[in-house]
């Protein structure tokens, strides 16, 4: 039985430039949601223990530190939503990657 797989050489791909742009923008994007992310998220602790400004009355007895925490949920979802978008795009370009690799490009 003959084995028709491709064979891909990955360390060929990984010093390819395209590939190398690919990655640094990919990292890029991913270091700075990590930092709004973890920014948001360990903020309210600062602001709820460190300071009043979340502790304002809003609504009735309801406090900004609910908005807050609320607002939390919604950008963890917005952020899930627009990750999904840039790895999909990431794929093509991978795919593209590895079609100009298949095409003998160094």
């Amino acid at each position: 039985m003959a084995n028709n797989q491709k064979v891909i050489d990955y360390d060929k791909i990984a010093e390819m430039e395209s590939f190398k742009k690919l990655a640094k923008k990919k990292n890029s994007f991913l270091w700075a949601m990590t930092v709004v992310f973890l920014g948001a998220y360990m903020l309210l602790p600062v602001l709820t223990s460190y300071t009043q400004v979340l502790h304002q009355k809003v609504v009735g007895d309801i406090t900004l530190v609910w908005f807050y925490a609320a607002g939390l949920f919604i950008m963890t979802w917005g952020m899930a939503h627009l990750y999904v978008g840039k790895a999909n795009s990431y794929d093509k370009d991978a795919k593209a990657i590895i079609d100009e690799y298949e095409r003998g490009a160094k």
